[in-house]
């Protein structure tokens, strides 16, 4: 049966917001074009969003003649602030953007080892409340609902080691993670009322801001590896990130590999892919190749080692070390290969980044002589920022999904 009118209405509304959150900014006439709908639907559509406040007029296109068909329309980017959280063990990253991911704020805060896990909280969710409320001063307009002294989030993204429960979507309790990890869930639900807060794996979003943003981008099926303090990969298949059934699809760090001295445990990756190609076992590599480096800041070790063996490549240290390392990461690609044969194996996270084109080709030619699957070897473009950045998506993609899925037609 046909669709009512008001069915109708709805759907072209949800068409024309979903075109202007892939394409940004569109006049009338684009949106006509794009959608294949009538010049008066497409007017009478425009004309609902904008008195809805879905949609504004943010400026006016090149066009010669003047009329409805130059402007510009937009998705109204203050009618909700978004945050997202990179939670790591030494400490916690946060950026607060508007509805459309333009970032307002952004701020961190290093949360000591020896930090109680009361304390390490109160510490995390402090400094989304301050950079939630600079961001709330920055915006042009003010969101919609305020909470005395800080701008209301609508949806909080957060990323975070160890598993997701995949039925509850939370946190699960992981060995050798910090308590407040699991409290800080709790804590933002209960200080940021009405916020949606969504929880995933750091290495599942790193891979989705490289899908979406980064070095994946023509691809629907790769392996990320995450190669920063820790080790993990993230598994995409024809398009859609794999979580396995109970959140733990890429532990590699527990794959039994050779090249080691032991096995991982089911409570210790010691053994495993991790003992080759954590941060601390790449240091120890680098220390024995007779490599140095002082890292920057908080990144891994690992990172400045490999960038200061690239920039000294030629030396017999520097190459010893990089051959060895790009050994190793092949040991792991190439079990990755023979398993799940992705074509693409994306090597990400600090050291992936520093490591550049370089690294991969090394790793990529190694790879080649122990799998007979094709498999290309990239490095990331995103580095350590593909947790934030993939963290950000996801909440604001939850956002509009939640805000544009049934837009009022009046």
């Amino acid at each position: 049966m046909p669709a009512s009118p008001s069915t109708a209405r709805a759907i072209n509304d949800r068409l024309a917001l979903r075109l202007l959150q892939q394409e940004g900014p569109l006049t009338a006439g684009r949106l006509k074009q794009l959608t294949g709908l009538s010049r008066p639907t497409v007017a009478d559509l425009v004309e609902r969003l904008t008195a809805s406040g879905f949609v504004t007029v943010v400026g006016e296109s090149g066009e010669q003649r003047r009329g409805p068909n130059a402007r510009v329309y937009g998705i109204v980017a203050d009618r909700a602030h978004l945050a997202a959280l990179d939670v790591r063990t030494e400490g916690v990253s946060v950026v607060v953007s508007d509805l459309v991911g333009h970032v307002l704020a952004e701020a961190s805060v290093p949360i000591g080892e020896g930090t109680g896990t009361g304390p390490a909280v109160e510490q995390a969710v402090a400094l989304v409340e301050r950079t939630a409320k600079e961001a709330a001063d920055h915006g042009a307009a003010p969101p919609l609902e305020l909470v005395p002294g800080w701008g209301r989030l609508h949806t909080v993204g957060i990323g975070a080691p160890g598993l997701i429960d995949p039925a509850s979507g939370e946190l699960r309790d992981s060995t050798g993670l910090p308590e407040w990890h699991r409290r800080l869930v709790a804590a933002l639900q209960e200080r940021l009322p009405g916020a949606r807060v969504l929880v995933e794996n750091e290495t599942n979003l790193a891979a989705l801001a490289e899908q979406r943003d980064g070095v994946a981008r023509d691809r629907d099926t790769f392996v990320l590896l995450w190669l920063g303090h820790g080790t993990g990969a993230a598994v995409v298949l024809d398009g859609a990130l794999r979580r396995g059934a109970s959140g733990g699809t890429g532990e590699i760090g527990f794959l039994p590999v050779p090249g080691t001295t032991s096995l991982p445990s089911a409570t210790d990756c010691g053994g495993g892919f991790h003992s080759l190609v954590g941060s601390a076992a790449i240091a120890e590599l680098a220390a024995e190749r007779g490599v140095a480096a002082r890292p920057e800041g908080h990144e891994p070790p690992a990172a400045a080692l490999v960038r200061q063996a690239l920039a000294s490549s030629g030396s017999p240290a520097a190459e010893g070390f990089l051959d060895a390392l790009a050994q190793r990461l092949a040991i792991g690609a190439a079990s990755v290969s023979a398993v799940l044969d992705p074509g693409c194996v994306v090597l990400g996270g600090e050291v992936g980044q520093a490591g550049g084109t370089a690294l991969a080709e090394r790793v990529a030619l190694r790879l080649a002589g122990m799998s007979p699957l094709p498999t290309e070897v990239r490095a990331s473009t995103l580095g350590g920022g593909a947790v934030l950045r993939g963290a950000l998506l996801t909440a604001r993609d939850g956002a509009q999904d939640e805000l544009f899925g049934s837009p009022p037609t009046p």
